[in-house]
């Protein structure tokens, strides 16, 4: 590209003399490429931002990978978890009883999933130590029939630590009378409170020993082994690589899948907002169109006098190129700026509007996560400005193209 074609299509983006209209025009492609990049960053960021957050709150409770066995219970758990904590990928392992109950508390009855742990073990691939409220996990004693609830399920049985609280087996005992639940009163020792709502609510804690006793396992079964990986996302790869250090007949899940359905969520949405807020840079490229259209026919007797002057179809279709460009990249410039500066201090910005208004946009009586988690990812940044990049260069073509093919003849005729 020649100096004299960057220096006039650089020229022709400034204002107008005769005709103000194409500056504003211009100016208002370029503004609402800049908005629309500033307000998809920004989206793209806050679902990154819920992704994460969601992701940080399930697996604080859940596992990275399960390990059960195809026949039931897991029979001699130390062996497995020794096998499976041979992997570089394992952090730590963990055995776990899974069963289901039903908690009865000042003629409150609430059905809840019971999870008989070992608390030292326990404490290394999950992060109940740091969501306790009250009480702690390690006052989990073996044959004391302690038990750690949700803050939720506590606050629909009224129940507070040192409260007695009974728990029901579905496994009913034969008596003269017939056949009876079981039923094991328990004392509350902790409350926890990770933040979601179906484990706050329907989640119970148990040593494993008590859990074997209830539930009438034998002393060395449990439904299966916990694991910690040190990269979350290795575990669909650690899946298929396990089976061939066990020496059980196993069943093995990772995360991705136990909870897929919140992650397709929460990806569906952030793809189809994506989508939806992408059609706004398209809009302002379009319009970068019909800028350049106009200024093609204004500046007819300007193309003329240049073609006369030497230059060749295809450096007066640099020259328009230029233009439009120039809008798409300093819009891209802009829109990128203002869209990681929002990105990386929408909480603030939220905070300020709600204090300003009086209003709690994520109240924490309804939504779980009561702030406006953001998480700026590079790669989503770079796909937004190249694709906006591409859209304003692509809008430069058919203007251009139409300029190039001016006659000086014609243009030139009645002046």
């Amino acid at each position: 590209m020649s100096p004299y074609e960057l220096f006039i299509g650089l020229r022709y983006t400034r204002a107008k003399k005769r005709n103000h209209f194409i500056s504003f025009i211009s100016l208002i492609s370029l503004m609402g490429i800049t908005l629309g990049m500033t307000a998809l960053i920004t989206v793209m960021s806050v679902m990154n931002g819920f992704q994460k957050e969601v992701r940080t709150r399930i697996l604080g409770v859940a596992s990275h990978v399960q390990i059960g066995s195809v026949h039931g219970n897991l029979s001699h758990w130390q062996q497995t978890a020794e096998e499976a904590a041979k992997h570089p990928a394992v952090e730590a392992a963990a055995p776990f009883v899974h069963a289901q109950g039903m908690l009865s508390h000042n003629q409150v009855v609430q059905g809840v999933i019971v999870r008989g742990i070992l608390p030292a073990m326990e404490d290394k691939v999950a992060n109940f130590s740091h969501s306790m409220v009250s009480g702690a996990l390690d006052n989990l004693a073996p044959g004391e029939f302690g038990i750690v609830i949700g803050m939720e399920l506590a606050r629909m049985m009224g129940t507070f630590v040192g409260d007695k609280i009974v728990l029901i087996s579905p496994q009913g005992q034969v008596t003269p009378a017939g056949i009876l639940p079981r039923l094991k009163q328990f004392t509350v020792v902790g409350i926890f409170d990770v933040g979601h709502f179906e484990y706050d609510s329907g989640l119970v804690l148990i040593h494993m020993f008590d859990a074997q006793k209830l539930y009438r396992m034998e002393n060395d079964d449990v439904s299966g082994v916990r694991l910690k990986l040190t990269d979350l996302f290795q575990a669909p790869r650690v899946v298929q690589e396990l089976p061939a250090m066990l020496t059980i007949d196993s069943h093995i899940s990772d995360w991705t899948k136990q909870h897929a359905n919140y992650f397709r969520a929460i990806q569906i949405e952030k793809r189809m907002l994506s989508l939806i807020l992408a059609l706004i840079i398209a809009v302002a490229a379009f319009n970068i169109v019909s800028t350049l259209v106009m200024a093609v026919t204004d500046k007819e007797s300007d193309i003329a006098i240049l073609r006369t002057l030497g230059a060749s179809p295809r450096s007066i279709m640099k020259i328009f190129i230029v233009q439009g460009t120039f809008i798409g990249v300093f819009g891209t410039v802009l829109g990128v700026a203002g869209g990681m500066l929002l990105a990386y201090n929408v909480g603030e910005v939220v905070a300020f509007i709600e204090s300003l208004f009086n209003v709690q946009f994520l109240s924490r009586e309804i939504y779980y996560i009561s702030k406006i988690p953001t998480d700026p990812q590079m790669a989503d940044i770079t796909t937004v400005a190249v694709t906006s990049f591409v859209l304003s260069l692509l809008a430069t073509i058919y203007p251009s193209y139409r300029a190039s093919k001016v006659n000086p003849a014609e243009a030139l005729r009645y002046e």
